[in-house]
């Protein structure tokens, strides 16, 4: 397989065409953004820890029955993924209060949510991101009902999956962002799972370990990262 031309540049990512129509490398860049980009810093290897972390946390699901866009790792700083045709919002799962639910709600930070909660938002950085509903989705025909049946169905899979296994590294999986797309009419996870799309807490402390860490100036950013890796089993 060969890396063609470049498809698309994100804000941390590059997608590059391959001479198989299928299939896609995603470059993970060392760029970290925060705020819809109006703050960018180059952190020294995250691209190199992020697209190691996220193989892992993709084997980890596909394991667990969920399937994913990942296929292999190309390089440090690259893999190979499925073709998807992107379903344009992402799913959050939250299992504790923090970020933006803490400044629409008024709620306390930290607070146990029983049961977690499920939001769709729009991905749309021009807009922030609004939040949506089941009626928006389907009335401006991004997904099916049952399309939308099936991604919360899956967001709630992977709370099962990862939870327990942040929890055994003495972390608590505060949320998380999914992005699903389709290949060949199926419903597949794409995108990524990494520190940069979720949030992660010391069990005892509640240090940040995840990208609230370079959005409040936390300083240590991608050496939180590799702590989290290492406490899960990734060795980087």
């Amino acid at each position: 397989m060969q890396k063609r031309d470049e498809l698309y540049r994100g804000k941390a990512k590059t997608v590059f065409l391959t001479d198989e129509a299928d299939k896609l490398v995603l470059y993970f860049r060392n760029d970290t953004s925060a705020f819809d980009g109006e703050k960018i810093e180059q952190l020294e290897r995250k691209g190199e820890v992020n697209n190691k972390f996220n193989h892992f946390i993709m084997q980890k699901l596909e394991a667990a029955g969920i399937k994913t866009q990942v296929e292999s790792l190309l390089s440090d700083t690259e893999c190979v993924v499925k073709k998807l045709n992107m379903i344009p919002v992402e799913c959050v799962v939250r299992n504790i209060a923090a970020g933006s639910m803490v400044r629409r709600l008024g709620v306390e930070e930290g607070l146990v949510l029983d049961p977690p909660t499920f939001e769709f938002f729009l991905k749309n950085d021009a807009l922030h991101d609004p939040m949506v509903n089941d009626y928006h989705i389907t009335a401006f025909g991004w997904a099916t009902q049952e399309q939308i049946d099936e991604m919360k169905r899956l967001t709630f899979a992977v709370n099962d999956v990862l939870k327990p296994l942040f929890e055994k590294g003495g972390m608590l999986l505060v949320d998380y962002k999914l992005e699903f797309g389709l290949c060949n009419g199926e419903l597949i996870l794409g995108d990524e799972f990494t520190p940069d799309g979720c949030r992660l807490w010391d069990k005892e402390t509640r240090k940040k370990l995840d990208k609230d860490r370079f959005r409040q100036g936390l300083g240590s950013v991608v050496e939180s990262y590799i702590e989290v890796a290492k406490r899960i089993g990734l060795d980087l």
